[in-house]
């Protein structure tokens, strides 16, 4: 899948989030979803696509390896 990089909301539900991932997109804050930083660059990842790939999150394996 392309990668987005979806930037930082100045407050919160301020505006729509969506997953790197998917393109899940949240309303307000998604406070179950996951936030990596890679090469600078915030990446939000809902619960589905955290849950299937926690092993390389937790791995610290940037989500192109996915």
């Amino acid at each position: 899948m392309d990668q987005q990089q979806t930037p930082h909301p100045a407050q919160p539900g301020a505006e729509s989030i969506v997953c790197s991932h998917c393109g899940a997109i949240a309303e307000g804050p998604p406070l179950t979803w996951i936030c990596s930083v890679e090469n600078g660059s915030r990446h939000y990842f809902c619960d589905e696509c955290a849950r299937a790939n926690i092993r390389a999150i937790e791995g610290r394996l940037d989500s192109a390896w996915w």
